[in-house]
């Protein structure tokens, strides 16, 4: 059977049939990110014999009142041309939020980005006091859709950037953003977290480990950051899926972010050695329905055309399970591995087509 017409519940093909929303609002058309400490100091007051002490975790009236001066609106604006030669304006709206003093700021690449991928002409940052600068684009990277700008302004105040390693199902959420552009500054809402280890797959765009969460997402929420209860980013909202069930965010986990960033910070671009297959993450239930040899691994659903992985050979329907010595397991596991190695770079890829353990040479474009 072939393993792209699988149905599978918010793997993949979630994305496909109900519906990837990306989370910006239009018209119909050397820095490192050091997590810092945050929360509220306990309180004691002493009276008698009774003791309060306060919960050293914000309430969330604070954690937002604290969280409000480092989210930004971002305005983007660029210019196209109808059938008649005429121009065209298109703006857009999302959300960023500030992650030093030097005005770096964080946001989703489709946010910044045309109708045709490139980068907007205009960006306009509104922080919540009101004050209007014009960004510039540090750096951006559509396979994670993530990207960089940079405001010169005084006063900034960063927002801390917590870890993503560790989070729960079922832990307490929030998200900030301009929620369809509506006036009087960032929105809030509340949740969980409903899964982990997601992989966001649409177009060019492939995102492992994002987190799911039942926190209302609406346009205009791209790119602004969903925190833990201590007011820790833990992930930038990038998309909603629509269908037959209520919105579901996805979020691009913090810990798949800072690398990126930094990078872009650092050198204004991402080199990463890719493959050029749309995939699926292997298990258990899946081996079994379709007889698959391992009930782990990453499937192949198609080759581009022209790609590294069809020149080396790779076919729709394989599994891979091992990449330059590497094993892998999970669709995180294959991401990482890629992200160790550069355009031009030689790596041998280790897979199974049927019952048959095979190995190929892939020059990564």
């Amino acid at each position: 059977m072939r393993l792209n017409n699988l149905a599978l519940p918010l793997i993949i093909a979630t994305l496909a049939l109900a519906g990837f929303v990306a989370c910006n609002d239009g018209d119909a058309n050397d820095a490192t990110l050091a997590p810092e400490a945050t929360g509220a100091t306990p309180a004691e007051n002493t009276d008698g014999d009774n003791t309060e002490i306060r919960d050293q975790i914000p309430s969330t009236v604070e954690l937002v009142e604290e969280l409000r001066p480092s989210v930004v609106h971002i305005l983007s604006e660029a210019t196209s041309f109808n059938a008649f030669g005429q121009t065209v304006p298109q703006s857009g709206v999302g959300t960023g939020f500030i992650i030093d003093e030097e005005g770096h700021i964080v946001t989703n690449n489709h946010v910044i980005s045309d109708q045709s991928g490139e980068a907007v002409q205009d960006i306009t940052v509104t922080l919540d006091d009101g004050r209007q600068f014009d960004a510039t684009v540090v750096g951006r990277d559509p396979p994670s859709d993530i990207a960089v700008l940079d405001i010169e302004g005084d006063d900034l105040q960063p927002v801390p950037l917590g870890s993503s390693d560790d989070l729960l199902v079922g832990q307490d959420v929030v998200a900030m953003g301009n929620a369809l552009n509506l006036p009087g500054g960032p929105t809030v809402t509340k949740g969980v977290i409903s899964a982990l280890n997601r992989l966001i797959q649409e177009g060019n765009v492939s995102i492992p480990d994002a987190i799911q969460t039942d926190a209302a997402i609406n346009p205009g929420n791209s790119g602004g950051p969903l925190v833990d209860a201590n007011g820790e980013v833990i992930g930038i909202t990038t998309a909603v899926i629509r269908g037959n069930a209520e919105g579901i965010g996805l979020v691009i986990a913090i810990d798949t972010a800072r690398p990126i960033v930094e990078e872009l910070i650092e050198s204004g671009q991402i080199d990463r050695g890719f493959l050029g297959v749309s995939i699926v993450e292997i298990n258990e239930s899946l081996a079994n329905q379709f007889d698959l040899a391992v009930d782990y691994g990453v499937g192949i659903q198609a080759v581009n055309p022209g790609s590294p992985a069809e020149d080396a050979g790779l076919e729709e329907n394989d599994v891979i399970v091992a990449l330059e010595g590497e094993e892998i397991r999970t669709t995180g596991d294959l991401f990482s591995a890629l992200s160790e190695h550069r355009a031009g770079d030689v790596v041998t890829v280790e897979y199974y087509r049927g019952d048959e353990k095979l190995e190929t040479e892939v020059t990564l474009g």
